[in-house]
């Protein structure tokens, strides 16, 4: 339904055509479950709203209506077995169309859901379950993942009701069968736009996950990120490739962009092959793409340009800084350019290169006016242009209607990011003379060698454009005379062994692309860089085992 979105927010333009205002401005009872999906099963029944395909290219299409009504049969089902507004409900479900009918059903019932991935061990399960006091459990049976879940349960007594699918244990409920013994609609019940809804745990780089608390403000906020960032509009057939356990599922496959008329394409795979998902963008005929930029990187190492992507209309990037020889690349190959974007768990899309704009390559784009963005310094001074500061949020006292409300449990951690009226996300970047963001670096990874401030994403970037470099990160090590000296740890690609006549290279290409204080006086060859169970490297244990 064209423009259905319009009726949850409120926006201008300026006179190129681009976002310059952005509101959310739902009714105070608003649910996305109940005023998206269920009013689009009204008024457009048969439409397609989520198209799953698997790795052996099975398929299941799923309107409007079967969605609304599957969510429904879900929500019956939480209640009759106890589920309750507020209860905490992890959902470890990977990419199966199961994830969809059910968060939307605990939405229904105001039930807070925990996305999860699969790759977490029980160790992870155990902290996640004490911290949030999570009382069910939905999880899919492959990759030893019901495994886990018993064996944090020896340590945990707290879950009342283990739901699986893809299959049948003993001890767990099958979700799908269960689900179809229960009613197809479901009476309203109240909520208010402010309740608690969604749970993250954070995947970042230092220390324990903390939990992001979000309301339902949060799937208004979204539309943003889709209309403005994907350009979606009605027919769009969308695919943000990302498991249903990290934040970007919600940013690209949930809300947003079935508010503005597209139909989620989700595949559902386990390992990535670029080949296989080249394949999946050409066959499907896809029209608007999002990944990380490794991925795009993969692509075109694997030949893009041996693919029909004709049908693909608009391509987006995030979840890392973009490199500008992906960009140039891609463009050269299909004539689209990446529109990077900016965000964090807490946010929506924050910073990015909005419909109508000119990208410039290796830029995040511009602040999204849904929020007051600015670069400050560490005495909270806005920043004049070219010079490194944090990126923050200037709330003014005002309610944040698609901002994190706090860190679930953890008034310390809110507090010490968010106060005196500003939320500070943690990274740092610097703006030109055109308004356009450049990423540096997490606060954290800030090197300061010799008076200087430097971030590691520039090296870095540089860095990954040597054929010889698979992966790298860059940090900083203890000097006694410079106080930091630049450290590169890399991956090298097939084909390549470490020698000190490579690492002289590197550092001449260093000097030779950048300011010649930048290039890496240490590096280091690995065989794999730490990382995150999401897969951001961790820096941090990089410097700690330096430290050691």
């Amino acid at each position: 339904m064209k423009d259905f979105y319009k009726r949850f927010v409120t926006e201008e333009f300026d006179e190129n055509g681009i976002l310059c205002k952005f509101e959310p401005t739902p009714e105070q009872n608003y649910n996305f479950a109940y005023d998206v999906i269920d009013e689009l099963a009204r008024l457009e029944p048969d439409k397609v709203c989520l198209y799953w395909v698997n790795e052996e290219r099975e398929e299941h299409k799923f309107t409007f209506k079967q969605v609304s009504e599957m969510s429904s049969r879900f929500a019956n089902m939480f209640l009759a077995h106890g589920v309750k507004k507020g209860d905490m409900v992890m959902l470890v479900l990977k990419r199966h169309y199961e994830f969809w009918f059910a968060i939307y059903g605990l939405m229904k019932i105001g039930a807070i859901a925990i996305p999860a991935t699969n790759q977490l061990l029980a160790k992870d399960y155990v902290y996640r379950f004490d911290a949030a006091s999570v009382k069910y459990i939905c999880a899919t049976i492959e990759d030893n993942v019901c495994e886990h879940i018993e064996e944090a349960m020896e340590k945990y007594d707290g879950i009342v009701e283990k739901f699986c699918t893809h299959g049948n244990r003993e001890g767990w409920i099958n979700i799908m069968d269960e689900a179809m013994k229960y009613p197809p609609t479901l009476e309203r019940i109240p909520n208010d736009v402010e309740d608690n809804m969604l749970l993250y745990f954070s995947s970042g780089t230092t220390g324990y996950p903390k939990m992001v608390m979000h309301n339902h403000y949060y799937t208004v906020g979204h539309i943003v990120t889709a209309k403005h960032w994907h350009n979606i509009s009605d027919g769009t057939l969308h695919l943000t490739v990302s498991d249903s356990g990290w934040g970007k599922c919600a940013w690209g496959k949930l809300f947003g962009q079935i508010t503005c008329g597209a139909t989620i394409f989700i595949y559902d795979f386990d390992r990535f092959h670029p080949n296989e998902l080249l394949q999946v963008i050409q066959d499907y005929k896809i029209t608007s793409f999002c990944a990380p930029p490794t991925m795009f990187r993969f692509f075109i190492k694997e030949g893009i340009e041996n693919y029909d992507l004709s049908n693909l209309k608009y391509a987006t990037i995030a979840g890392e800084a973009l490199n500008p020889e992906v960009f140039n690349k891609f463009y050269e190959y299909t004539g689209l350019k990446l529109m990077e974007g900016f965000g964090q768990t807490e946010t929506v899309l924050a910073v990015g290169n909005m419909v109508g704009m000119e990208p410039k390559p290796g830029s995040m784009g511009k602040p999204i006016p849904i929020y007051n963005m600015d670069i400050v310094d560490e005495s909270g001074k806005s920043c004049p242009v070219g010079e490194v500061g944090e990126m923050v949020v200037r709330t003014n006292g005002q309610k944040q209607k698609a901002l994190f409300k706090e860190y679930y449990r953890n008034k310390e951690e809110t507090d010490a990011a968010w106060h005196d009226n500003i939320y500070h996300t943690g990274d740092t970047a610097w703006k030109d003379e055109d308004g356009y963001y450049w990423y540096v670096g997490r606060t954290d990874d800030l090197i300061k060698a010799s008076g200087y401030r430097i971030g590691p994403f520039e090296i870095e970037s540089v860095l990954m454009e040597h054929p010889s470099v698979l992966e790298c990160a860059v940090t900083g090590a203890k000097d006694p005379i410079r106080g930091q000296v630049v450290k590169a740890t890399i991956v090298l690609a097939r084909g390549y062994s470490p020698s000190d006549e490579l690492v002289k290279e590197l550092q001449n290409y260093v000097k030779n692309a950048t300011a010649p204080y930048k290039y890496p006086r240490i590096v280091e060859f690995v065989d794999e860089l730490p990382k995150t169970i999401s897969g951001k490297i961790r820096r941090v244990q990089i410097r700690e085992e330096d430290n050691k």
